[in-house]
């Protein structure tokens, strides 16, 4: 494991390649900023998971935060992080990458685990959340705040009924050196500092008010809330503050109960749950940070050091065995940490009509040709011919910039057959959908034209990495 905080002296610019084996198609889930995937070390046969960043300063500051913390028992260790140049199937050319060797945990996230659980207790709930709060202490005498602590973020080192549970994903760790203005959030277990920062940073962006001096900031309270909800989640198997309409952002219904910590205990599920458990989720649950439990506090709570036996099996197994319903979470998660992420990045694409990508530019030139990529319709010019054009772009940047932490496959499939609705005499465009699940026999390249080569007729598509 990797002891030495400083991330760069601890970067590998050989080929990763020499020392591990890659499976590509097997994905053990998505962290914020993509895919994580399954890789054996060469010498032991040991099986560990592999995450890949675009290499630039917030990726290292991520591998920074995430070594910094990686010491404790209760946080997934960091093994080796290599930076090579990596060219993926959808590229044009290598880019610089930062890759994150990191111990596998075979036991699942945390809701799943719960699910699959006949019997889960009270008890148990309490010792999870021990060895959470236990994670995030190590975090915060760092003075490090997560600022993304959910249910995906907890994984289980394994299948054994003792296994620990670890924390994981620093994509949106900082130092808190009570500066902490941007709002990085997962909606369900957002607190309301969080939401407060987010608002007066639209206002002051949109110039409704004016920039402040001494701008709004929230601290590493906001992971003491999120531990609030969590609880109260394993316990219940539904969240403390949700809405009835789903929407990509937060809707004004669910924003309203977090900014007023407006929740209850329904008694069809909280009956046979302790006051303990409801006294911890209370003192988490405040609006004021300063009346919030700190991590001390919750560490020393009575229902995280109960003698009693706390043998009341909970109502959250059988709730979380729907599976639609813990999908639906999921999903309301990936989209506002999509949006999130385009924000933090500052990326923008121009209306079409002006655009000054010169391959656009180019296309948009020879419009009047039909040359099987962008199709002219005589019949149907103007408007429709610029929806045509604007689909075959998000084809093109989904390629070359695709939002991590989704699906890439499936995002690709949803442009690409968009795309095919408006230009249906594609050639191409008809054979990459045939192909887009990349199992080494099909390479989509996106360069100055969306070409689809056959990985037997080239070899470079065989082995995706170029060392530095």
């Amino acid at each position: 494991m990797l002891e030495d905080n400083n991330a760069d002296k601890c970067i590998k610019e050989t080929s990763i390649l020499e020392e591990y084996n890659i499976n590509w198609t097997q994905k053990l889930g998505a962290g914020i900023s993509g895919p994580v995937r399954v890789c054996v070390k060469k010498s032991t046969q040991e099986r560990l998971a592999l995450k890949i960043l675009i290499d630039r300063p917030k990726a290292r500051n991520e591998v920074q935060l995430h070594m910094m913390c990686a010491t404790h028992p209760n946080i997934v260790q960091i093994m080796e992080v290599y930076a090579n140049s990596v060219q993926f199937p959808h590229e044009s050319s290598p880019r610089a990458r930062l890759l994150i060797v990191m111990e596998m945990m075979e036991g699942g996230e945390l809701f799943h685990r719960i699910s699959q659980h006949r019997h889960f207790t009270e008890k148990m709930a309490s010792q999870v959340t021990k060895q959470i709060g236990q994670a995030l202490e190590h975090c915060h005498s760092l003075n490090i705040a997560h600022r993304d602590l959910k249910p995906e973020n907890l994984l289980f080192k394994d299948n054994s009924l003792d296994a620990p549970v670890k924390l994981c994903d620093f994509g949106f760790a900082k130092i808190d050196q009570g500066d902490l203005m941007t709002p990085q959030f997962t909606p369900y277990y957002v607190a309301p500092q969080v939401l407060e920062a987010q608002r007066r940073h639209q206002k002051e962006k949109s110039g409704i008010i004016p920039t402040s001096p001494t701008p709004y900031t929230y601290n590493k309270s906001c992971d003491l809330w999120s531990i609030g909800v969590i609880i109260y989640v394993m316990l219940c198997g539904y969240p403390p503050f949700y809405s009835k309409h789903h929407s990509r952002t937060i809707p004004k219904d669910m924003r309203k109960k977090i900014m007023t910590a407006s929740f209850d205990f329904p008694e069809d599920e909280w009956s046979q749950i302790s006051e303990m458990a409801k006294d911890i989720v209370r003192k988490l649950l405040k609006v004021k940070p300063e009346e919030r439990l700190t991590i001390e506090g919750v560490l020393g709570h009575p229902w995280l050091n109960c003698t009693e036996a706390l043998d009341n099996v909970l109502p959250s197994a059988q709730m979380m065995m729907d599976k639609a319903m813990v999908a639906g979470i999921q999903q309301a998660h990936a989209e506002q940490l999509a949006n999130m992420r385009i924000q933090d990045l500052n990326i923008s694409l121009k209306p079409l009509n002006s655009v000054n990508n010169p391959i656009l530019r180019k296309r948009k030139l020879l419009g009047k040709q039909r040359d099987g990529f962008f199709i002219h319709d005589p019949e149907n010019s103007g408007e429709d011919s610029n929806v045509a054009l604007e689909k075959l772009r998000d084809v093109i940047a989904q390629c070359i910039l695709p939002q991590a932490g989704e699906n890439e496959d499936e995002k690709l499939n949803e442009v690409m057959h968009d795309a095919w609705r408006f230009n249906r005499d594609c050639k191409l465009l008809r054979d990459g959908l045939q192909g887009l699940s990349w199992d080494g026999s099909l390479s989509l390249i996106c360069g100055g034209e969306v070409v689809f080569y056959s990985a037997d007729r080239d070899r470079r598509f065989r082995n995706p990495f170029c060392t530095k």
